[in-house]
């Protein structure tokens, strides 16, 4: 499909008044932002929620017998983005699509779980058998192929809960998507990280428990997704139905696949070049570093399928048009978390014990991909959601071959600190080619000069927080630094001024909100 004239050009993009963005735009905007503040919250609760389980977990087993743990759960982490087998973006592709006909909504669910739980399976048996084999090539330690064959079955289980949540998302249902995937799924690890540890148990127990607790919570996501979306999974009609599923899910899959070895190396590399324990010290980081993907996720929670909806409708000018606002919005999102965890990074790992401050500056160069990342949006998704799965397949592999040499060499010579800047410059590298695939396929591209507003904004408020970390202490200087660091970085935007159509998304959600607690207040 080719894009409208005019609709990737910065230069002929004008900066609208709050009356003149059209209505199909404004809706679309609104939208992804309800789906962006409601994620938000689900979403830093789930982060919350990790970062307590490795606190406790970190605290209660010790930095080596941590960090076999943490090696086990990352693998198992690894295997759980294949395990769906591409169903969960082809959901978000055809679900809409198909929202006129109940039935092949259905069987498009029933092969999401059919596959899901087919994959689930064949992985559980697969690393059964070859967990002696990985722990004789990574830590080597004697708990270690135990936790790793529990957590083969666990992948099927979160499959089963990420589908079901799928299911949520597809059809415009933010809440549900985070209810099971954002909150419950790392509110029973933690329960049971809790239990076990209480109980006292080690490794195994934290394993058997958590695998324990996600087969309770993927029993209950199955039928309430049935019951509250009205998509009840069927096989009937799948074989008439398979080969546009698996079209396109099969090259999404190969995608995760590559993007495994693309920007996921590095956790498999650190537990077989170097020790348990700065396994544990890179899992922390990793911890730190999905906070500051929060922004991305966010808006990408409902963006996949109103891109979908325009793409399929051919309003390749309206989508650019939200692509470019939605991305503009994560980044100044993101801009603020962005310079906390650089400026305070060191205080912050402390939380987790002395040893983990090593990890400082791997997380200062893996924030570099994430502002690259985040800088570039949805372009993922867009790629998948304007059928350009191939594409998308073909660099996913093409940079996890070059990935996976240069994080090799990385972390032989560097040690941490290269094993984040492999799993960085992919990301970087990535999204930089395929920001470019959009133009060239679709004529989409989002950046213009109202970029430089949040980056000029996020300036002065690192030069703010870094002069308070020069004169208060220990964990004060995050509080006071970082309030006054967003305090800094708020009045900035406000004296360079706020593009229009986010003035209108945010005054458009605040009388929404304002009018839901009255009516709350009301009653």
């Amino acid at each position: 499909m080719n894009a409208d004239p005019g609709a990737g050009g910065e230069d002929e993009r004008e900066t609208p008044s709050d009356d003149s963005v059209p209505d199909e735009e404004r809706e679309a905007l609104v939208t992804i932002a309800h789906g962006a503040v409601v994620t938000s919250g689900g979403v830093s609760g789930q982060r919350a929620l990790t970062a307590a389980t490795e606190f406790v977990l970190a605290r209660g087993l010790g930095p080596t017998a941590y960090g076999v743990y943490a090696l086990a759960w990352r693998i198992a982490q690894l295997l759980s983005r294949l395990v769906t087998f591409g169903s969960v973006p082809t959901l978000q592709r055809y679900l809409p699509e198909y929202a006129d006909d109940p039935a092949r909504r259905g069987t498009v669910a029933g092969l999401a779980y059919a596959t899901t739980l087919g994959f689930g399976a064949a992985i559980a048996a697969g690393v059964w058998l070859a967990a002696p084999r990985i722990n004789d090539l990574t830590v080597e330690e004697a708990a270690f192929p135990g936790a790793m064959r529990a957590f083969g079955f666990l992948v099927g289980l979160l499959g089963v809960v990420m589908v079901a949540s799928a299911i949520f998302r597809a059809v415009g249902s933010a809440r549900g998507e985070i209810a099971f995937n954002k909150l419950l799924r790392p509110g029973v690890r933690l329960v049971a990280a809790v239990a076990a540890l209480a109980a006292g148990y080690s490794i195994g127990g934290v394993a058997v428990g958590i695998v324990a607790a996600t087969a309770l919570l993927a029993a209950v996501a199955v039928p309430l997704s049935a019951r509250v979306t009205g998509v009840v999974p069927s096989l009937r009609g799948a074989r008439r139905e398979a080969r546009r599923f698996y079209d396109h899910a099969a090259p999404v899959a190969m995608s995760s696949l590559g993007k495994v070895f693309q920007n996921r190396v590095d956790v498999l590399l650190v537990g077989a070049l170097l020790t348990a324990t700065a396994a544990g010290v890179y899992n922390v980081v990793l911890v730190l570093i999905a906070i500051a993907w929060i922004p991305l996720m966010s808006f990408n929670q409902l963006l996949p399928p109103v891109a979908s909806d325009l793409y399929a409708n051919d309003r390749t000018a309206t989508l650019n048009a939200v692509y470019s606002s939605v991305t503009r919005q994560i980044v100044t999102a993101v801009v603020p978390i962005l310079v906390v965890l650089a400026v305070y990074g060191r205080e912050l790992l402390g939380l987790f014990g002395d040893p983990y401050v090593a990890g400082y500056l791997p997380l200062v160069v893996y924030l570099g991909g994430v502002f690259v990342g985040s800088a570039v949006g949805a372009t993922g998704w867009l790629l998948m959601m304007t059928d350009h799965q191939y594409a998308r397949m073909a660099l996913d592999w093409l940079l996890a071959v070059l990935n996976v040499a240069l994080t090799y060499a990385f972390v032989v010579r560097f040690g941490l600190v290269g094993a984040a800047l492999g799993t960085s410059l992919a990301i970087a590298g990535q999204n930089g080619i395929q920001v470019l695939l959009l133009r060239r396929f679709e004529g989409l591209w989002p950046f213009d000069r109202t970029f430089l507003t949040p980056l000029a904004a996020g300036v002065a408020a690192l030069l703010v927080a870094r002069a308070v970390r020069a004169v208060v202490p220990g964990l004060a200087a995050v509080v006071v630094g970082g309030v006054l660091g967003l305090a800094t970085y708020a009045a900035a935007l406000r004296r360079l001024g706020v593009d229009p159509r986010d003035r209108l998304v945010a005054s458009h959600l605040a009388g929404r909100y304002r009018a839901a607690l009255a009516r709350r207040l009301d009653r």
